[in-house]
């Protein structure tokens, strides 16, 4: 995280994101001046399973774009690796996340890495925090329709974006 980085006072839109191969959290929050965050997207991206993984890294990498074009973030908030007991899935989750953060430099953004931890203590206050209390937590930092329908994948994306809005102090340049 850079904390060096200064926005001029307006609002901050983030493309934030839960890295995978085969499901890719993503939302997309927007910090205004005043008040509270709003989730403008969220959604959980899944690549075929029948496709070869250079094939399933592209999908990701176009759906990266489409997002960013859409929704014209100037910043890229983004989970760092946490290394569980699989090796392989690590490995490719990391090669995820470098085709993600390829894309976004590539198209102008901003880049920001928040480790579990990080965005643990800023959801809930408490680094040792379940999922379920991160899940609970979220709607009461920001409005989210269609509860139900959102998947865990959406939720670590929607927390990394909180994070980074939390950590981002608007300043004048």
């Amino acid at each position: 995280m850079n904390r060096d980085t200064r926005y001029k006072l307006h609002d901050i839109r983030v493309l934030a994101i839960d890295p995978g191969f085969e499901r890719l959290g993503i939302a997309v929050i927007e910090k205004k001046q005043k008040g509270r965050e709003i989730l403008l997207f969220s959604s959980c991206f899944r690549t075929s399973p029948k496709l070869p993984f250079p094939e399933r890294l592209e999908s990701v990498g176009k759906e990266i774009e489409k997002m960013i074009k859409k929704f014209k973030p100037r910043a890229l908030a983004i989970e760092t690796l946490f290394f569980n007991t699989n090796q392989r899935t690590a490995m490719r989750v990391a090669e995820a996340r470098g085709a993600i953060m390829f894309v976004s430099k590539k198209m102008g953004l901003e880049i920001f890495e928040y480790s579990p931890l990080q965005i643990k203590i800023a959801i809930t206050g408490y680094g040792r925090a379940t999922k379920e209390q991160i899940t609970l937590m979220i709607p009461r930092l920001i409005d989210i329709k269609n509860k139900g329908g959102k998947t865990d994948d959406e939720y670590d994306a929607i927390a990394v974006g909180l994070t980074h809005c939390a950590s981002t102090l608007p300043v004048d340049k």
